[in-house]
């Protein structure tokens, strides 16, 4: 994943990330410090974070730890618990919530207590904001879209309007709405295991729109916000989406294309649903989104076809 160049944000400044053990964490840290930024993680275990950045930075458990007069540049907020796994019952949702909710409220709470206040928050999100959307349903979903009465949905839009409150207090806050990120490591590999095995096809219908993301473009275009002067909303949305979107049949087809493997055995709707509920619908129901905002402002994908991308993974 060393093909494309991350851009280098101009600005030698102090950075809070969280959810920096994550997948697109860990990369982001690694990113922050080649471009010469001091770094501090907000993370449940200090001395694992330590340990994995070979104490480069600095590390606090949670949010009342970091000193109101510490100076913060920006703070990036990737923190969440996977989401994909266990049934969504009402604990589940409440657990959910809370690791992305009330996290970003008490990150929001600090921002109201600080001396000097950051002047950007990227903070994530999910294109789930937008709920689903129906197969027959060509129509391109963009940041102006609605959101839906559903869970997922719902769980974006407070994530997102928690974050939205750091605007009260002078910070610009940009909103990152997240596809499906392609990497060496998140969920990527284990998608691709049965295409190795020889058992690929389609989940379901497989006529679901999937929008993704190179994890290199979600690195990128953070860069591309981190340096944008300051625009006139202090809220403002991007949807993190590659410009081409595909079917869910397409991308297994053209995955195992490049691995050389046959694509031909469908995994029914049913037993996903008899085993994830309503769950279900992030892997059977898709939404095809595409990144006006980011485009609008003259972002280049580096990867902007999912054949290239795929290749440069796989």
């Amino acid at each position: 994943m060393n093909q494309t160049a991350i851009p280098t944000s101009s600005l030698p400044e102090n950075v809070l990330i969280t959810g920096a053990t994550g997948f697109i964490g860990k990369l982001l840290v690694a990113t922050m410090l080649k471009q010469g930024k001091q770094v501090t993680v907000l993370t449940r275990n200090t001395r694992q974070a330590s340990a994995m950045f070979g104490g480069k930075v600095h590390c606090v458990s949670s949010m009342k730890e970091l000193p109101i007069d510490q100076k913060i540049d920006v703070i990036v907020n990737l923190a969440g618990a996977r989401i994909l796994g266990a049934r969504w019952t009402e604990h589940r949702k409440s657990v959910l919530r809370l690791s992305r909710v009330g996290l970003t409220k008490s990150v929001v709470d600090w921002i109201a207590r600080a001396q000097i206040k950051p002047r950007l928050l990227l903070s994530a999100s999910a294109i789930g904001y937008y709920g689903i959307q129906a197969q027959e349903d060509d129509t391109p979903l963009t940041e102006d879209s609605k959101p839906q009465a559903i869970f997922m949905s719902q769980l974006c839009q407070e994530w997102e309007a928690a974050a939205g409150a750091a605007s009260e207090y002078g910070v610009q806050v940009r909103i990152m709405r997240f596809g499906f990120v392609l990497g060496k490591q998140g969920s990527l590999p284990l998608m691709m295991l049965p295409v190795r095995l020889g058992l690929g096809g389609a989940l379901g219908s497989g006529r679901q729109w999937l929008s993704w993301i190179h994890v290199e473009d979600i690195l990128k275009g953070m860069t591309f916000l981190w340096d944008q002067p300051d625009l006139s909303q202090p809220v403002l949305a991007f949807n993190f989406t590659a410009p081409q979107v595909v079917r869910q049949k397409q991308f297994m087809q053209i995955a195992a294309q490049i691995l050389h493997r046959p694509c031909f055995i469908p995994t029914p709707a049913w037993p996903i649903r008899l085993l994830l509920g309503e769950q279900a619908d992030l892997l059977l129901e898709g939404q095809h989104v595409m990144p006006a905002a980011l485009e609008k402002m003259g972002f280049q994908f580096a990867f902007p076809e999912l054949k290239a991308a795929l290749k440069n993974l796989l």
